[in-house]
Order: C-alpha cells, then structure tokens, then sequence
C-alpha cells in the first residue's frame, strides 16, 4: 500500500459505520456540535488527500510532436515550442547574400583544403550534445530550462560540436560544419534563441609524421603573420591552470596549440584586417578559458571600433571525444565562431554581396509600446524566466524587443508570489497600433493562466 492509501484509509477508518450519519446517545448540543465539526474536517482531510494522492500505476498521456515534417512521441521532457519549431528550415546560414551565408562563404575559402558541411540536421540525442563531449552529469546545460528537448532522448543541438564524435568517426580529418543551434533564452537586444556557429577542427596522427605535417604547416603560417599588420596578444600554450591532458605528450600539445593559434590568427586577419584606421594593426589577444571538451582552451577576442569582441572559444579536442570517435591514435583541435544573428530584412540583406563584408547601414526604428502583465503564480509553483519568453514567442514572434521583470512580491500571510513583466513590442518595419498590441497582450495573459494556471492581478 503506498503513502497516499495508507492516509486516506487511516481517515476513512475513523468514520462511523454507514458513513457521514451522525449516531449519539447525548442530548448535549454543544457536544453533537463538535462531533459534526469533527466528521466536516474529516470530509475536508479526504479532500485534501485525494486531490493529491494518484494511483501507482497512473501515467500522464503524451501525444506528439512534428519537427520538420515527421512525428515524434513526446514526454515529461518535451518543451520544444511551435515557435521554435518553425525556425527549423529557415537555415539562413545557406541563404545566397545574406549576411550569415557570406561570413560562411569567407571562412571557408579560408580553408580550402577543408571539407564543408552545412546542411546537417538539428536533431540530435542528449547523448550526442553532451555526454560524447564530456560534459559533467550536473551541468546546467542539461537543464529543460537551458535546452530544447523533443522527448527525453531527441533535442535541438546547443552548439556545432554536438557532431564532432560523428563526423571524426566517418574519416574527416580536416572539416568546418556551419549550422543553425538552439538556447532558451531571455527576450532582449543581444539574445535570441536561435543562432548559428561555424565549428572547425583538425585531427593528425599522434607520431612522428603528424607532428612533421603540424611543424611545416606552423612555419607557412608564421611568415604570412609575420609580413602582415597584427599585433597579437598571446598566452602560453600550455600553464599550471591550462594544463596538457595527462594522456597526451606535451611536446605534442604544445606543437597543437601553437598551429592552433597561429591558423585562427590568420583567419581573424582575414575576416577583419583593412577594417581599422589608416596605420593601425589589428590587435588580437588570446585568453585562457575552460570548456567541457577542450585542455587547454582559449577565447579569442578582436579589438574592433573602440572595444574588446569576444569571437570565438578553441582548444586542444580531449582524448575522450577521439576516443568515442574511434580514432585514438590522433591528436587535434576545434573551434567554435559563432556568427551574429542578422535580422531578415530586405533592406538589410540589399547591403550585402556574397564574398564581401561591408558596414551597416542603420534604417529607421518604429517606436515601442510597453506593456505590464502582472499575476500570482499558484501555491509552490515557479516559473522560469525561459518558460515565460518562449510562451511570449510564441503568441507575438519577433514583435516583441524585450522582456523584463520590473517587480516580486510574496504575500506575508498566503506566501503567494506575484511577477510583473514588461513586454516591449516593437517592429522593425511599421509602426504597431494600440490596438494590436492589446490583442498580443491580452492573448499572452489568456496563455498565462491556460499554461501556467496564474491568476492576473
């Protein structure tokens, strides 16, 4: 017998025989009083219990799910939303002159020699995402508040390194894979929950021969930076707190890191040098970082119009990702760059050529129209601030600028928390009435209290 049954029947035990009758041989009205009180919190108690006691055997039905055109079986897990769900093909990483699928286009022709994927499928298993990577059990990454899961076993990839162990395991030694990944995320000017990287990585031999092909390919590289304007900030390639992997010759690493650094330097210089004033270098430095499945790691930020850019993490790929990949005997390194969400807009993309980087021409801004939803959230019940903008996606899309709480509050007798939240509307290409942002709004408050069960103040 479980918990649950165990209380109710211990409540229903002290019932009298033939239920809520009352039988009493006193005549006392003060004691007939308390013992109908007592049978009324009786009924109360079984209440209570039975709305929150369920059979063992009790499942929650499931339907499913469609993305890109087939059906999935959906679970606890699933939290994959119609909005994102319709990002899926857009792919504008493979869209002729915008702006994405020209910085795709440099990169690669950056790397020649390269193979180049960019039609891969978002698709992939938790297993993929992080486990082949190394990520700890506990990383925050996992969370359904982090990620985008179909079910339990399918998800949307959080970065292009989901397909490294697969892509080593085919027989590629040298490849860049461009694609479009998924992050829940707040609502504001510099998140959005889609956005798209270029991953590349190189894997030799762990001999002789390997190392030979790094140290030719290292001295090319030094004399085409050396004969050009950069000036580079640089980190050792190994260090007590960026250490080499205890199953790798640190001679090796070192000769890794180094080919590492000197051929993403070369593609930075391609991608930004002749941006910056008349005389001036291009200044690039090099950080210490720390990543799941990379030691050592580095981020590589570029000095551009007045301030620091972070572009890009890198590292020397850990011995545990090859090994799943089935190719032990290599040793290599990757790099993520990610590639900045541009706006699908005709007179944005008119700008740009297939080839070409050029500056931005700034268009015109409608004005914003602020709105407040305030609501109580039931009796020990949270909500995510990941939960409430995917629900706001999903009635207004992209018309919304921003999301922000503006104020809590817990009752001091019920303890019930109330949030307020302030929902920019703004659209990039007319002016929003009041009336239609009304309608948003009012749709976004019904979804609260179908969704969430909240009661608006």
């Amino acid at each position: 017998m479980s918990p649950c049954e165990s209380s109710v029947s211990a409540v229903r035990a002290r019932l009298p025989v033939g239920g809520w009758k009352c039988v009493s041989s006193s005549s006392d009205d003060d004691t007939m009083g308390r013992f109908t009180l007592d049978l009324r919190l009786v009924a109360v108690s079984l209440r209570w219990l039975a709305s929150r006691c369920r059979p063992a055997t009790a499942t929650r039905a499931y339907g499913t799910v469609n993305v890109l055109g087939k059906e999935y079986p959906s679970d606890a897990m699933t939290n994959v939303s119609p909005t994102i769900l319709s990002k899926l093909s857009v792919q504008l990483h493979t869209q002729p002159a915008h702006p994405l699928s020209t910085l795709r286009s440099l990169v690669e022709s950056h790397f020649p020699a390269y193979s180049h994927l960019s039609s891969v499928s978002p698709l992939v298993t938790p297993y993929q995402n992080f486990d082949l990577l190394s990520f700890p059990s506990d990383h925050p990454g996992r969370s359904v508040t982090d990620s985008y899961y179909v079910n339990s076993n399918l998800m949307l990839r959080t970065h292009t390194s989901a397909h490294e162990v697969d892509v080593f395991a085919r027989g590629e030694t040298k490849w860049l894979l461009t694609a479009d990944v998924y992050r829940r995320d707040e609502i504001d000017a510099s998140h959005y929950p889609v956005f798209h990287q270029t991953e590349g990585c190189r894997i030799v031999s762990a001999d002789a021969a390997g190392m030979q092909e790094i140290q030719d390919d290292n001295a090319r590289l030094e004399d085409h930076l050396r004969r050009s304007r950069i000036l580079i900030q640089d980190v050792p390639h190994l260090s007590p707190t960026n250490p080499c992997q205890p199953a790798h010759d640190p001679k090796h690493t070192e000769l890794i890191a180094k080919n590492l650094k000197l051929s993403l330097n070369s593609l930075i210089l391609r991608l930004f040098g002749g941006k910056q004033a008349e005389g001036e270098p291009l200044r690039v430095r090099w950080i210490e970082a720390t990543f799941p499945w990379t030691t050592p790691s580095f981020e590589v930020e570029v000095f551009f119009r007045g301030k620091w850019l972070e572009i890009l993490g890198c590292g020397v790929i850990h011995q545990a990702t090859l090994d799943n990949s089935n190719v032990p005997n290599k040793l290599g390194w990757a790099f993520g760059l990610g590639l900045e969400r541009i706006a699908m807009d005709p007179r944005f993309l008119s700008q740009f050529r297939q080839g070409d980087i050029t500056t931005f021409k700034p268009y015109s801004k409608y004005p914003a129209c602020f709105k407040d939803v305030s609501f109580w959230l039931p009796t020990n019940t949270t909500l995510h601030d990941n939960d409430f903008c995917d629900l706001v996606r999903d009635v207004a899309g992209d018309i919304v600028e921003n999301v922000k709480i503006t104020d809590t509050y817990v009752h001091p007798k019920s303890k019930k928390k109330s949030i307020c939240y302030r929902i920019n509307y703004r659209s990039m290409d007319r002016s929003l009435s009041n009336d239609e942002t009304n309608e948003l709004h009012a749709q976004v408050a019904s979804r609260l209290q179908e969704q969430f069960r909240v009661e608006i103040r």
